[in-house]
């Protein structure tokens, strides 16, 4: 047993476990809020959703830029001809995991599929991957305020947005589906660049440093209560709070806020107004939402790192097959919409939500375990992998 734990050892050495646990948490939050009720029976909602609603989403597109930082280059970006290749494998990456989303969308499900809108910020990413993290920590920061504005001036130039997940079907109009995967969706690209770039920074930094792991959950922590606690105030102010109340005329502030809190499908109202911009809730793509979703994001990325490095390589080990469904996601999200469908087992009720669990832990642990990627996994990378071959050995920066 200890010559197995050694092999799997050194064969996790080079991983940043703790990133994948966070994926792994990111996918079971994702999980917990398409099978669980999001309310009790009083109407109140529930503690899980009220921790997963809208910030598991927001942490799968965090580590999303993550992933991309460590694909090219970790610290120090890839240049030249490398950085070309790494770019052209991101578009096929980009379009096969897009297409998965369109074919997930036509199942039938009740899941706002995320993949089709997840290509497309593959997509926007690809102009920012030479970038170092300063770069990318400033632009990140700007486009928390500049994204949501820019989708506040645009949006009510578009044709109104349709609730259903892209599927194939939208492919014969064209452009009313970029603008619901750019700006109308329920998982719009150009505020949700934001998510992107801010863990493009952090997959940029040496996330091996304790110190530095220390820094990202501690500021996780600062900017996401100061966000949640600077939107209270605003939206109390009795100009903000009259123009929240248009949409909720009869409830008060505190009871609009409340409402809000069980999600927004995407966006704030096309006619709303300025003032909207000032509120935190889940999926309404506001700068006061995106910097607090990124905050509790970079807590969870820099709390499960830091676990990771304090454990010794044993049990580090043990770590990353428990939690081996974090270096897979993309197949366990696909097996799960899957499993939400009413031909496949189990039913649809809430109390499945366990079985949904152990099936992509179990099959997350054996595969981790036996040392192969996740199938969607293999075959995404496959023309990336295959670019690589063509890579000039020169042009390769150090790990890090």
């Amino acid at each position: 047993m200890s010559v197995l734990t050694d092999r799997l050892s050194d064969r996790l050495s080079t991983r940043l476990v703790g990133v994948d646990v966070a994926r792994c948490l990111a996918l079971l939050g994702m999980m917990a809020t398409h099978v669980l009720d999001p309310v009790d029976a009083s109407g109140e909602l529930t503690r899980i959703q009220a921790v997963a609603g809208g910030r598991s989403a927001a942490l799968f597109a965090v580590l999303a830029g993550v992933s991309l930082a460590l694909m090219t280059g970790r610290q120090e970006p890839v240049r030249g001809r490398v950085l070309a290749s790494r770019s052209l494998g991101l578009v096929a990456r980009a379009v096969l995991i897009a297409a998965l989303g369109l074919v997930l969308g036509s199942l039938g499900t009740n899941i706002a599929i995320i993949l089709t809108y997840y290509g497309v910020l593959f997509l926007l990413a690809i102009p920012f991957l030479g970038l170092r993290a300063r770069w990318l920590w400033l632009l990140g920061v700007l486009w928390i305020v500049v994204g949501p504005l820019l989708s506040q001036v645009i949006r009510p130039l578009l044709p109104p947005r349709q609730f259903s997940s892209p599927e194939p079907s939208q492919l014969l109009e064209p452009g009313r589906l970029l603008a619901e995967l750019l700006f109308t969706g329920y998982y719009p690209a150009v505020p949700w660049l934001a998510y992107v770039l801010i863990g493009m920074a952090i997959g940029r930094v040496d996330l091996r440093n304790r110190l530095v792991v220390s820094m990202l959950w501690t500021g996780g922590v600062i900017i996401s209560v100061s966000a949640t606690w600077l939107s209270g105030r605003l939206t109390r102010l009795p100009s903000v709070a009259e123009v929240l109340l248009r949409t909720y005329p009869e409830l008060d502030i505190d009871g609009a806020l409340i409402a809000m809190s069980h999600g927004l499908y995407g966006q704030t109202p096309v006619d709303g107004g300025w003032q909207w911009l000032l509120i935190v809730a889940p999926h309404s793509s506001t700068p006061f939402d995106l910097a607090q979703t990124i905050g509790t994001s970079m807590f969870a990325i820099g709390a499960c790192q830091m676990i990771a490095l304090r454990l010794s390589d044993r049990w580090r080990a043990g770590m990353a097959v428990l939690f081996g469904a974090g270096t897979m996601t993309l197949t366990l999200y696909t097996l799960h919409v899957v499993m939400k469908t009413d031909a496949v087992w189990p039913p649809e009720r809430p109390d499945t939500y366990v079985f949904h669990v152990l099936v992509v832990m179990t099959i997350g642990a054996v595969v981790t375990a036996w040392g192969r990627p996740g199938p969607l996994e293999w075959l995404v990378g496959r023309p990336a992998a295959w670019l690589r071959r063509t890579e000039p050995r020169t042009e390769l920066p150090s790990s890090g």
